[in-house]
């Protein structure tokens, strides 16, 4: 599908907005006290995901009827027939944390085009910051009140043009397998920075680290929205082959990847994802 660069500016305004209702209304159930259940794979979901998730949903299918949903909540292999164009909801990153009382849960947006993400918002209620990106530049803004629908007015953000020998690492908050460690020691960080959800893709296109490394397993619609915001703000991220990551794969899981704030210099080789077969 052709997206109209102006098109794409008005769509990301929506998201925004329909970002923000979800937002809303995850506090308002934080404040209640959320209803949760586990998932078939252990992990929890709670009625704070699901209620963000109709709303998202509910939302998109008005604006933009024609193009489907792809979302955490709903979506299952069978009901999977790979468009070319889709949204890439998660509208609840972070659940665990936002049951045991932490800021860093974030809802995701973004629009996936011809395999690659062309449009981004994250939210982050708890912390009242919107992330976003038209395809064009990357800027956050401040949500100064959760009852007042407008935020203040964006701020560009970029990525630092950071020499590559003293990386600051952005590392998950959870306990580092033994790869990600033998791959941390060959990249020999300058420093760690520890966040949770998308929020470190945030963390990457402010300029405030330079490198993200992942292993563990993640969702397509754990990182679609972080993508875009990085790309848009001058970083990239890669898979193993150093190839510009991509959407639309099997199970919509992704591989190991390195998110990469700048790439104003060649990007060195220990900070390559470890291949497969190199690092069973």
């Amino acid at each position: 599908m052709r997206l109209n660069q102006n098109k794409q500016q008005q769509l990301t305004v929506e998201v925004e907005n329909l970002a923000m209702d979800a937002g809303r209304r995850i506090l308002e159930i934080r404040t209640e006290g959320a209803v949760v259940e586990t998932k078939s794979d252990g992990s929890p979901v709670s009625n704070a995901d699901i209620e963000a998730d109709d709303i998202i949903r509910k939302g998109l299918e008005t604006l933009t009827p024609s193009i489907p949903i792809i979302s955490e909540e709903t979506w299952t292999e069978d009901n999977d027939n790979n468009p070319d164009c889709y949204w890439c909801v998660d509208p609840l990153d972070g659940t665990r944390g936002f049951l045991n009382g932490g800021q860093d849960f974030t809802v995701n947006i973004a629009l996936i085009n011809n395999h690659h993400p062309v449009l981004g918002v994250i939210m982050a209620p708890a912390r009242q910051m919107i992330w976003l990106s038209d395809g064009n530049i990357a800027a956050k803004r401040l949500w100064d009140d959760a009852h007042n629908p407008t935020p203040s007015p964006k701020q560009m953000i970029t990525t630092r043009q950071q020499p590559p020998d003293d990386p600051i690492v952005i590392t998950t908050m959870s306990r580092r397998s033994d790869i990600l460690q033998d791959w941390l020691d060959r990249i020999e960080p300058g420093g760690y920075l520890s966040i949770g959800s998308s929020l470190k893709f945030c963390i990457l296109a402010e300029g405030k680290a330079d490198l993200y490394p992942r292993i563990g397993t993640t969702m397509e619609w754990d990182t679609a929205a972080g993508q875009a915001i990085l790309e848009a703000a001058g970083g990239t991220m890669i898979n193993d082959q150093g190839e510009r990551y991509f959407y639309g794969k099997a199970g919509r899981r992704n591989a190991r990847f390195s998110a990469i704030g700048s790439t104003a210099t060649p990007i060195p080789e220990t900070w390559m994802p470890p291949l497969n077969h190199q690092a069973s």
